[in-house]
């Protein structure tokens, strides 16, 4: 697979909706995530992400403004034990609790499907890092109608394991702006992942179309020892 310019994928697509980006930095001794979301109506972008625990969890930053949390308001990221869960939605709590009763993170995703949001039902991205005694491995995976059909749900799942280092991949929600949007297509983006969080980060949210993008979630997770680095970036302040 041909790698791309992350920076320049970003840059070019005014709407790829909510992102995730899971891979391994250059130097490959962090394991890096980052998470996205956009909006384009007032409900979507009356969000930040605040943390919660290990993770994050979206709330409303005017509550007044709030018109319909029920795909908005969830937690984007939970840790289990070494398993850290990144989600465009309330799947997280999905896989969460799938994998806690010794489920995959395929099986545990078998009861979802995309968002009731028709006519867009716009595609469950989800990923999964694993680091355990000095090894890192992740999986992504995407739940989304068959071309706009909401009868049928295309279900796609990929590992990626001895993760190389300076690699990762890149997966969205939507192809690209439109009416209805147009889900994802094909394989996870093959990018580039540096070593260094900060510069990582300010690439992406400079990157992200500026009417457009409303939080960023960043971190490095030391596959040695586990412990991490993270960076939460909200547009509304």
């Amino acid at each position: 697979m041909e790698k791309i310019s992350l920076e320049q994928e970003l840059k070019n697509n005014s709407y790829p909706g909510r992102g995730i980006v899971i891979g391994r930095s250059a130097d490959g001794t962090k394991a890096v995530t980052a998470y996205f979301i956009m909006g384009r109506s007032s409900n979507s972008r009356n969000r930040v992400f605040v943390e919660d625990g290990e993770g994050i969890r979206t709330q409303a930053f005017d509550p007044s403004k709030l018109e319909d949390p029920s795909l908005i308001i969830y937690a984007p990221v939970r840790v289990l034990g070494n398993k850290t869960i990144v989600t465009n939605g309330d799947q997280t709590d999905t896989i969460y609790e799938g994998m806690d009763r010794q489920l995959t993170f395929e099986q545990s995703l078998r009861s979802r499907e995309f968002e009731p949001d028709g006519p867009n039902y716009t595609p469950r991205i989800s990923g999964i890092m694993h680091i355990e005694n000095g090894k890192y491995s992740y999986a992504m995976s995407i739940l989304k109608s068959n071309n706009g059909n909401p009868a049928a749900c295309n279900r796609c799942t990929f590992a990626y394991e001895n993760c190389v280092a300076g690699e990762g991949h890149f997966i969205h929600t939507y192809k690209c702006d439109g009416n209805p949007l147009p889900s994802f297509e094909g394989e996870p983006k093959l990018v580039d992942i540096p070593d260094e969080i900060d510069g990582f980060t300010d690439m992406l949210w400079n990157s992200l179309n500026e009417d457009n993008k409303v939080s960023l979630f960043v971190r490095y997770i030391n596959i040695a020892d586990g412990t991490y680095e993270t960076r939460i970036v909200n547009k509304n302040k």
